[in-house]
């Protein structure tokens, strides 16, 4: 019996991969996908990005019985893949994505507790694992996070005169002086409130208020006089020419962009700003800074973190030792010794504190955004209604560009919400 369920898990492997393989009766086959995160995913996962070898050969040699069917697949294709193959009962083994919350209520998920060593979990900073909760069962553990700063271009601020801004109000007089010492050719303040990431900046202005998309006992408030206040000053900054002309369709690409070419002063942007700007070029002497808050709020960063998930099989003939397969992919993966690599392959923050000392020691420059990690806020993804909550507030924002009332627009959300 056993053998039939082996061969039948391996076919159902190679169904969902589209490759033909051929494995021991007694190894342990684990489906994993990984988001493309940049040009050196691929490589390092399945090529020689790892010192002339790569993730799986290297995991192999050193977990003889375990066998990974690993794919990387964009960020553009991930959610199709992932729910064409749930729909047909193939579900991977291991997930990397960012969303987990319908999988968990859907009931598809493994408690991280069922797979993830006691010593690894206790290694992950606990903000993040805070993020993946639901009904005080934890459904997955971070993969890798960005955070959120201002960068400035130093050079400007140095030939304009001014400080770095650290209130709204200190904005609006930097924004003033930069429009006036360079007669409009130099956009001062950038915002992003598209589709994309309008959410962010919700994020940004209301958070930077005492507001945001949740109270204390969290529950909905985006409607609150934080809230109001906070999108209509950012409006205001549109409204008075002291960002790019078109919020509603430019990026924080096209923003990146801007800084790169000199024609931003002040971006909001994740860690890998740096690494964007000399990638396209640019030779622009930035430095980072708080994100400015109202006079006598804090200054809040978005922490941005995607998530590495088991789901169920239980067609598997031994659950204890798919589990333990698991548990060893993951601690293979979070060992500082392959971990490092990847996260500052790709100028990610770790997720583990065990990574944090190797990274500082490697980059001294690395450890201001500690900091930064330190007051982040997430957003409440772990909610059922955050799909609605983020498309809701950037229609908001969306329809206050256009001269519709902040508050009206932010009390019907409330209402649908509540409703």
């Amino acid at each position: 019996m056993k053998k039939i369920l082996a061969i039948a898990l391996t076919l159902c492997m190679v169904f969902s991969i589209g490759a033909a393989s051929a494995f021991a009766d007694d190894e342990i086959i684990l489906d994993v996908i990984i988001c493309q995160y940049g040009p050196n995913t691929q490589e390092w996962f399945l090529g020689k990005g790892m010192n002339g070898t790569n993730f799986v050969d290297k995991f192999e040699a050193e977990n003889p019985g375990i066998k990974l069917n690993l794919e990387v697949v964009s960020w553009n294709d991930v959610y199709t893949v992932v729910d064409t193959r749930i729909a047909a009962g193939q579900a991977p083994d291991i997930l990397n994505i960012d969303v987990f919350a319908n999988y968990a209520n859907e009931g598809l998920l493994e408690p991280v507790s069922q797979w993830c060593p006691e010593e690894l979990f206790n290694d992950f900073f606990p903000s993040f694992i805070d993020q993946s909760v639901i009904d005080d069962t934890v459904w997955a553990v971070p993969d890798l996070a960005s955070a959120r700063a201002l960068f400035y271009n130093v050079d400007m601020f140095e030939e304009v005169g001014i400080e770095v801004p650290t209130t709204w109000a200190e904005l609006e007089d930097a924004c003033q002086a930069i429009v006036d010492f360079y007669d409009g050719e130099v956009y001062p303040w950038g915002i992003d409130m598209t589709t994309d990431e309008g959410q962010a900046a919700f994020a940004y202005y209301t958070w930077g208020n005492g507001g945001g998309f949740v109270d204390a006992d969290g529950n909905w408030a985006v409607n609150s006089a934080e809230n109001v206040e906070a999108i209509e000053y950012a409006i205001g900054l549109i409204n008075n020419g002291f960002t790019n002309p078109s919020p509603a369709t430019q990026t924080r690409y096209d923003l990146q962009d801007m800084f790169a070419a000199g024609k931003l002063a002040m971006v909001i942007a994740p860690n890998q700003l740096p690494t964007y700007v000399a990638d396209k070029g640019g030779n622009i002497n930035l430095a980072t800074a708080n994100i400015p808050a109202n006079e006598g709020k804090s200054s809040s960063s978005v922490g941005v973190m995607d998530r590495v998930m088991a789901f169920k099989d239980e067609s598997a003939p031994d659950q204890a030792k798919r589990d333990e397969a698991i548990g060893k992919f993951a601690q293979f993966f979070y060992n500082p010794e392959n971990y490092v690599g990847w996260v500052s392959m790709e100028g990610f923050l770790p997720a583990v504190n065990s990574a944090v000392g190797a990274l500082v020691e490697a980059d001294p420059s690395f450890g201001a955004w500690l900091d930064v990690l330190g007051g982040c806020q997430f957003y409440p993804t772990a909610k059922a209604e955050w799909d609605q909550v983020k498309q809701g507030v950037i229609a908001a924002e969306q329809n206050a560009l256009t001269g519709a009332s902040v508050q009206a627009e932010l009390d019907a959300l409330q209402a649908a919400l509540v409703g």
